[in-house]
């Protein structure tokens, strides 16, 4: 092998828009070069996967001498070099959809970008000719990403992962607006946002029927005890999520989906992005975003991201702050190890927040009328939130192909809040009868996790194959939280009984929250996994995997007069849940699929006795079939899933647990049925669509519909054009999000079908300079977004937005 030389940066950065150029260090491939001279017909058998690995398996194949820089390929797939070819056909093969080609020199190939095609921006490597490249969404314009580890581990073609996927890109986000979590989750096919209050920790999501409790970052697992609804998008690239069980990677197998929200990285080339926006209900924001090389090699690479939003709502007397620092750096090492090390800092601070809504019946059963302005919130309340996360990785590259990876990252959650809830059977006429329940929360949950991994290629029966095994380790505490005796309700020494509730301001007493005791919570995950994907055919791939598991959690609550004491105890030791899968390119656009995977989550929720549910048990299946265009810029598919399961938990009535929460029941043979059909990505160089319909119904074992809640049927979909010459400069987009009927059990209250649109625009003044302004539920439809209380809707909503880009 030649010795590596690095290349060096452009003295004066580029000014495009999006310029991600990169400058590392070059990769020559020292293989003879005879083969120049020569064309002649040779078979391969090399799998998809990163470009870069692709390349290098190709190069030892063939004979070929290729060079090429490390950045060139950073973040980029390959579909593979499968087939009989000649040289140059075999490099364009394994180059379809990066916007590079080969270029035979008298050394001999080096890796060049594309020709750019008349009237199409340059965007350096990663986008060429507006076609999208690996993983990576920043920089591309694109609604779609053409692989995902996400589901398997495995980096492989969306097209060629056995489950169903949606990516949230970067462009998506900017192009929507969509700044948190939910936001994000609120556009993407298939998932259910429940927001039973504004503000507070109330948001819920939904996959397949079920509860999404599984959280990754960076494909690190991340516990949905840290607050994720409040995470910022300004911070990661993209949001992956993978629906259905996926205990195969994270969690315990739980049936609904896994939500991985994927980094920023730093960038080789200086870059720069400054917005500021301004909507109603006094709602502005602004971020910095700063990349570039730390020094002259680029072999040091920083990133710094600053987020702040103040925000009204529609709802009175409302009012939320966030700040976002978000930092990281990478190190090359070597020219195979790359180390990285980062964190981030969130803080928020809600005035006000509804924490709950108001009675959607009167005492007399008819509906209650109040306006979407009303805060269920006393003057008082509030919610403080911050979150701290330290993060490194080391990764390496070895000279057969495999590749290492150790990532830690140390989280912690640190939360402050005085509520209250809102409830009464409240008279029509007077509006007697409404009452508030305060209560206060106060944690600093911390969590540590590691996960390490090998990946590669090895050879078995003549034919290449990918292999990745691996661990993770997970702790989590939250010691020493004061317990305030939960909600308080009224009688005794406070008395929280409202007057006329249509009148109400949020003038109540504020009761004095005595401290009872504490708890302690921890919870500890350890867990190995291996999967591989065979190649059997040319045409018929299989995933084979199982994960391992050993988990244990204590929940301990004393109180300081030893009036009170509870300890409950749970552990799984070598809970196996296996995985299998296989796919079939019926040709180069189409496959076919089909997958299984095992069911066992354990389950937080009570029973009216404040014990905990048993675990939830099942399987899951899933087909379907897929289709990737546009040289892999457009992907399509149809799945169709079964989920059956064992004590799925359902709410007990309007039953509580003995510390007030809603209480749960286990609900024995039931089944949840559905469709997915899904198409994003490029549908012409200006034209963007994501969108896709869901059906998906869940019974309990006499054929019942249960968990009516969740929508039967759904469409979302949003899309954006950018107008021809001369009126290039100009972006329209828009999209609608609608759902069927939803109801607690469809009998006490019920949500009428309803459809959100969405609008938006975008003007570039020059290369640096764009404006854009985005209208949000444009018809105001009035809706509220649960069944189990009046928590309203967002009302239209107008946002504009200035750009600059360096």
């Amino acid at each position: 092998m030649n010795s590596p030389t690095r290349a060096q940066p452009h003295s004066t950065p580029r000014s495009l828009c999006l310029a991600i150029r990169l400058a590392l260090f070059s990769v020559p491939l020292a293989l003879p070069a005879s083969v120049l001279a020569e064309q002649t017909v040779q078979r391969y058998d090399i799998a998809p996967g990163p470009l870069g690995e692709v390349l290098s398996r190709y190069a030892q194949a063939s004979g070929a001498p290729i060079s090429f820089q490390s950045s060139q390929v950073y973040g980029l797939s390959s579909p593979g070099v499968r087939g009989s070819f000649t040289v140059d056909a075999g490099f364009a093969q394994a180059l379809s959809g990066s916007g590079l080609v080969a270029r035979a020199s008298a050394d001999g190939y080096q890796i060049e970008p594309a020709a750019p095609i008349a009237g199409v921006l340059d965007l350096g490597a990663i986008a060429i000719s507006g076609k999208a490249p690996g993983s990576i969404t920043e920089g591309t314009g694109s609604y779609t990403s053409q692989s995902s580890s996400s589901s398997t581990r495995l980096n492989i073609p969306i097209k060629e992962t056995p489950q169903s996927i949606s990516v949230v890109t970067q462009q998506r986000m900017q192009d929507q607006r969509l700044t948190n979590l939910t936001d994000a989750l609120e556009a993407t096919s298939g998932i259910t946002v429940v927001r039973e209050g504004l503000g507070a920790d109330t948001d819920s999501y939904y996959s397949r029927g079920f509860a999404i409790n599984n959280y990754e970052i960076d494909g690190v697992p991340t516990s949905s005890r840290l607050d994720n609804y409040t995470q910022n998008t300004a911070m990661y690239d993209r949001i992956e999520v993978v629906r259905g069980a996926t205990g195969l990677i994270s969690g315990m197998g739980e049936p609904s989906a896994t939500i991985n929200l994927i980094r920023k990285r730093p960038t080789f080339e200086p870059q720069l992005q400054i917005s500021a926006e301004a909507g109603n209900w006094d709602r502005y924001g602004s971020t910095v975003d700063v990349s570039g090389p730390l020094t002259a090699s680029a072999a040091v690479r920083g990133r710094l991201v600053l987020d702040y939003n103040s925000e009204r709502a529609w709802v009175d007397r409302y009012k939320q702050d966030s700040n976002l620092v978000y930092g990281i750096s990478e190190f090359d090492l070597s020219e195979n190890t790359l180390l990285t090390a980062g964190f981030s800092y969130l803080t928020v601070h809600t005035k006000q927040p509804p924490r709950s809504g108001f009675p959607l019946k009167y005492s007399d059963g008819s509906k209650t009328d109040f306006k979407r302005s009303f805060n269920t919130a006393a003057n008082w309340n509030y919610y403080d939130h911050r979150q701290t996360t330290f993060f490194t990785s080391l990764e390496h590259t070895f000279d057969n192909g495999w590749s290492g990876k150790v990532e830690y990252s140390h989280n912690e959650n640190q939360y402050d809040s005085e509520i209250v809830y809102f409830a009464g059977d409240i008279d029509r006429t007077t509006g007697l009868g409404a009452y508030v329940m305060p209560n206060k929360f106060k944690g600093h949950p911390k969590q540590d996790a590691l996960d390490a991994y090998l990946t590669g290629p090895f050879q078995l029966l003549g034919r290449e194959h990918e292999l990745i095994t691996g661990v993770t380790l997970s702790h989590l505490q939250n010691n020493d939280a004061p317990d305030y005796g939960g909600w308080i309700r009224p009688g005794g020494d406070y008395d929280g009984t409202l007057g006329n509730a249509h009148a109400w301001r949020g003038d109540v007493a504020k009761p004095e929250f005595r401290k009872y005791g504490v708890q302690d919570f921890e919870e500890t995950q350890y867990a190995a996994y291996l999967t591989s994907r065979l190649h059997l055919t040319d045409d018929l791939t299989v995933i084979l995997g199982g994960r391992v598991i050993d988990w244990k959690q204590s929940d301990e609550t004393r109180y300081f007069d030893d009036s009170y004491y509870n300890k409950v105890s749970r552990k799984e030791s070598g809970v196996f849940i296996p995985y299998g899968g296989v796919v079939y390119d019926l040709d180069d656009t189409w496959s076919v699929y089909a997958s299984y995977t095992k069911i066992f989550n354990p389950q937080s929720l009570q029973t009216t006795s404040g014990s905990y549910l048993s675990p939830l048990e099942g399987t899951g299946y899933e087909t379907g079939i897929k289709a990737a265009f546009n040289d892999d810029t457009l992907n399509a598919r149809l799945a169709l899933f079964k989920l059956q399961q064992d004590n799925l938990a359902v709410m007990d009535g309007d039953n509580l647990t003995p510390t007030g929460w809603q209480a749960y029941l286990g609900e024995e043979g039931t089944t949840t049925k559905g469709v997915e059909i899904e198409l994003d990505g490029q549908l012409t160089d200006n034209w963007q669509l994501a969108g896709g319909y869901t059906y998906s119904v869940s019974t309990d074992s006499n054929d019942k519909r249960i968990a009516t809640q969740i929508p039967r049927n759904s469409f979302k979909a949003f899309t954006t054009y950018q107008l021809p010459a001369p009126l290039d400069k100009l972006t329209l987009g828009g999209g609608v999000n609608w759902q069927s009927k939803t109801g607690v059990d469809l009998g006490y209250y019920q949500q009428s079908s309803y459809a959100i649109t969405n609008l938006m625009a975008r003007y570039a003044i020059d290369e640096h300079f764009t404006l854009g302004v985005n209208v949000d539920n444009v018809f105001d439809r009035s809706y509220y977004s649960t069944t189990s209380a009046g928590v309203y809707g967002a009302p239209r909503s107008v946002t504009g937005v200035v750009k600059y880009t360096y």
